[in-house]
């Protein structure tokens, strides 16, 4: 329930928040030394074999400044966008003045493109400025101004400097003269939400009220009375941009009720849960009970329901959408990148609003695996689609699978998750902790080494977090600083742990009260405390209403689900079974940075013993195996091959 003077915890300063951990720093100092300067390569087109990217040289044909044709897709600008919100949380924690100069030539470019009345999108600008805002369900615009807000917002942040920011405060003020229920406006919504985003950042940044307001008009508007997007396909003249929209389904795009009617997760899994952040943002700023709840209850449609155990969403790769409840196929699903990244997106923010530990759990879920299985361990090469089970022979084109990818691409034609990625990384300070000031209550949300120093009315407090998590399961908090009165300590007890402990360094075992999940103790001087808890790898099953997991069994560790791989457990992993009666043992290894592996008792199907031919009465023989497990999030980073994370079960 949010009342009227309910303060929800907010994330630090990407500024007061600095990680050196032995999991997560190997992924987070990639962003500023390889995944940033890559990404930079593929847009001004220099890496060799890989899909050309083009945004920078429509920006420079939109300026005025080269002569040449859009190229790309109708959101092309999002990729660059995406970057510069990337390069804003690096420069926060980690200023770099070539970095920042480069970005500032960005940002020039960016101003010399917008239009004399605020407006930004080279596809419009280049191939026709009339068509604005007349295709508001293809076009992607508004999707676009969000990117682009977002952005601005984070460079604002990371570098105190405004000219972005002004810049999109006048796009801002445009779309608020454009789009409304006031005669003569656009009583149109986005095709594919985000500006909502945008615009509450720009808000909360600006203090500019209608800002919000707009975003609100987004959110109220959809699926209410016509739908916008089917009344501009029937309009006269009208060009599709995109043949698979066809025979549209208002559920693709969540248009096909009042947001506050909606109980469970429709359509484009990516435009979903942008928007269901900007639902929970403004249930928050508005203290709208009605919109909280739709939250509320599509939050457990997805996680219950809808929700792969790597954290995944989006089930068809056509229309890259939802589809129905335990619908949760392996080999042939989409569960985009992007989609992941929007999960952790929405749980941090309800999280933030209800102090409800279980959302970070899931935030956590797909952060340590969907997320990271999206990238190299380079930096370099991407998947757009994590599915749970691949056999590359059959990912052909023309086929069910042909969206799926054996092996990571260097980049795509549409490439909104390469980019994604990298602002998740740069901005992974802002999951770890949260800060209620007015409740004087510290969140603890993920458990990665470094200081975090939030401001308090008395100065800076600092939090010192040492661990080797996930590895390890013990986590030490030094806390110095404390305020007056104290703070509550607020740490989050996962939905894996067993037997959770605090202790106070010279004071034994400290009994804490359970609250909403989180372990809090109250804490009134500088002091040292250890968490531990145990959390053993262990065979899990699927709800027997997916039909896709039924008999099977997978491995988890603490939030890291584990796969096979070809590569050490040869060819055909459909004709392995797991043992589930034996225990699951841990061996630490060198591979992926020092992972811990698991060795699982199992048998195979002998393939030599099979006389019949395609079908036969004859049983199979099986030989006794050792079946070795490895992090999913870091899968194909080795040898290409076969991958599963649900086997049959003996």
């Amino acid at each position: 329930m949010i009342t009227g003077g309910h303060m929800r915890s907010e994330s630090l300063d990407l500024k007061q928040v600095k990680i050196q951990d032995t999991f997560w720093s190997a992924h987070v100092d990639l962003v500023k030394s390889a995944i940033i300067p890559y990404q930079w390569d593929v847009m001004n087109d220099r890496i060799e074999d890989a899909e050309s990217s083009h945004c920078l040289e429509n920006f420079r044909i939109a300026a005025g400044l080269k002569k040449g044709e859009f190229y790309g897709a109708v959101f092309q600008d999002t990729d660059i966008a995406k970057w510069l919100e990337a390069v804003g949380f690096s420069l926060a924690y980690c200023p770099d003045g070539e970095l920042e100069r480069t970005a500032d030539e960005v940002i020039d470019l960016i101003a010399r493109a917008q239009q004399e009345d605020g407006y930004i999108n080279t596809y419009f600008t280049i191939n026709d400025p009339k068509k604005r805002w007349t295709n508001l369900c293809e076009g992607h615009e508004l999707y676009t101004a969000g990117h682009l807000m977002e952005a601005a917002a984070a460079y604002y942040q990371g570098t105190g400097k405004r000219k972005f920011l002004d810049c999109m405060c006048r796009f801002a003020d445009l779309i608020c003269d454009t789009f409304g229920t006031e005669d003569g406006k656009n009583h149109g919504y986005p095709g594919h939400q985000e500006v909502e985003i945008g615009l509450i950042k720009l808000y909360r940044l600006t203090g500019e009220r209608r800002y919000l307001d707009q975003a609100k008009y987004f959110i109220d508007a959809r699926g209410v009375g016509e739908n916008c997007f089917l009344k501009e396909m029937a309009a006269p003249g009208y060009q599709m941009i995109f043949p698979e929209f066809h025979d549209y389904d208002p559920r693709y795009s969540q248009s096909h009720l009042p947001v506050r009617e909606q109980d469970t997760a429709e359509g484009h899994a990516v435009r979903a849960v942008y928007m269901y952040c900007a639902m929970a943002d403004l249930a928050y700023e508005y203290k709208d009970h009605e919109l909280m709840a739709a939250c509320e209850r599509i939050w457990d449609n997805i996680t219950k329901k809808r929700m792969y155990i790597t954290g995944g969403i989006g089930s068809s790769g056509i229309l890259e959408r939802f589809t129905t409840d335990y619908d949760l196929p392996n080999e042939y699903n989409y569960s985009e990148t992007c989609a992941s990244i929007g999960l952790a997106l929405f749980g941090l923010r309800m999280a933030q609003i209800t102090g409800q530990a279980s959302y970070m759990d899931v935030v956590e879920r797909a952060l340590y695996n969907t997320v990271l299985a999206g990238i190299s361990l380079d930096g370099r090469s991407f998947f757009y689609v994590n599915p749970l089970e691949v056999w590359p022979d059959a990912c052909m084109d023309r086929t069910s699978k042909e969206h799926v990818k054996p092996v990571r691409r260097k980049w795509f034609g549409v490439a909104c998750c390469p980019p994604n990625i990298a602002r998740t990384l740069a901005s992974l300070g802002q999951y770890i902790y949260s800060w209620n000031r007015k409740e004087k209550e510290f969140y603890v949300n993920l458990f990665v080494s470094g200081e975090a120093e939030p401001e308090t009315e008395e100065g800076s407090m600092k939090i010192h977090m040492k661990t080797e998590f996930p590895w390890q399961n013990r986590i030490t908090l030094q806390v110095s600083g404390v305020p007056k009165g104290g703070i509550r300590l607020m740490v989050r007890i996962p939905d894996y742990a067993e037997g959770f402990r605090i202790l106070k360094e010279g004071a034994g075992e400290v009994r804490y009260e359970n609250r909403k999940g989180y372990a809090s103790v109250t804490v009134e001087g500088d002091g040292t405390y250890e968490i531990s808890f145990e959390a053993p790898p262990q065979f899990v099953r699927a709800d027997p209403r997916v039909r896709a997991d039924a008999g099977r069994t997978a491995m988890i560790r603490g939030p890291l689900v584990y796969c096979l791989e070809e590569t050490d457990n040869g060819e055909n992993l459909s004709a392995l079974c797991a043992d589930t009666d034996q225990e699951i043992t841990e061996e630490k290894s060198d591979l992926f940075g020092g992972s811990v592996i698991l060795r699982a008792r199992g048998e195979r199907v002998v393939q030599a013993s099979w006389k019949g031919g395609l079908y036969s009465a004859e049983k199979p023989e099986r030989e006794p195996v050792t079946l070795t497990a490895v992090p999913y999030a870091f899968w194909n980073n080795r040898n290409p091959g076969e991958m599963a994370v649900w086997i049959r079960e003996l």
